[in-house]
């Protein structure tokens, strides 16, 4: 196969990916808590010749995490929660402890704080959070300290991880996560508040259309590469 159509191939590949992620986003657009997600074209360069030719692969392998504040709305919930600035709630899964920043949370029949998922939500010793049967007045501080009548019982976590920590999206508002995370050392969660989606829908369509013509190009290249092959060969065997 001709270098030129490998290349324009991996081009087309990289494009599919970045068309899927951007998709995605659209599609959270309005999902609390979420983060948007990029991709990372890289382009490798080989020497094909003494005369200096060379050859340009594109490799689509990398991933951006957007992890910039989203708006806060109010929403008066009394277990409702969002992180001004940076950091994580933490939550208990069934593989492993994962992070969000989405806080719409919920006590279980059990009592223990919950995400919509069934998700249990962890306290900054990384322990379910036990709301007291018949509760009132429940406040949450600043600094993510719960009371109840005044007085304390719990603080939920905020964790935050650090510049190289490997954080994968899997799925919804839930990350996993490599390397050593801390608790915050001055968290700002505000109650009856959520963090929306971090995704500009205005951004990411007229991303998804630069993609489009831009795979539409690739295609282009590939119809004529095609063409241009079957004619040879046609021309060669009569």
């Amino acid at each position: 196969m001709d270098n030129g159509i490998y290349a324009a191939l991996t081009r087309q590949s990289g494009l599919m990916r970045e068309m899927r992620v951007v998709a995605n986003n659209i599609a959270n657009a309005n999902t609390t808590g979420f983060r948007r997600e990029g991709v990372i074209f890289a382009e490798h360069l080989t020497r094909l010749n003494r005369q200096g030719e060379g050859l340009s692969m594109a490799d689509a392998r990398g991933r951006l995490l957007d992890l910039r504040q989203a708006v806060l709305t109010q929403t008066n919930g009394t277990f409702d929660m969002a992180i001004e600035g940076e950091g994580f709630f933490m939550v208990e899964t069934p593989e492993g402890n994962r992070l969000t920043r989405a806080g719409a949370f919920i006590p279980s029949a059990e009592g223990e704080l919950m995400t919509a998922d069934g998700h249990r939500v962890l306290d900054e010793g990384e322990a379910p959070i036990l709301v007291p049967a018949g509760a009132s007045n429940l406040a949450i501080g600043a600094d993510g300290t719960m009371s109840a009548n005044g007085t304390p019982f719990a603080r939920v976590g905020v964790f935050v991880a650090p510049e190289d920590a490997d954080l994968t999206h899997e799925g919804g508002t839930v990350f996993a996560y490599q390397g050593e995370i801390q608790p915050a050392e001055q968290p700002s969660v505000r109650q009856g508040f959520l963090e929306e989606s971090n995704v500009d829908p205005v951004f990411e369509i007229s991303r998804m259309i630069e993609v489009q013509r831009a795979y539409e190009m690739g295609q282009s290249f590939l119809d004529r590469e095609d063409q241009r092959i079957r004619s040879t060969i046609t021309a060669m065997t009569r």
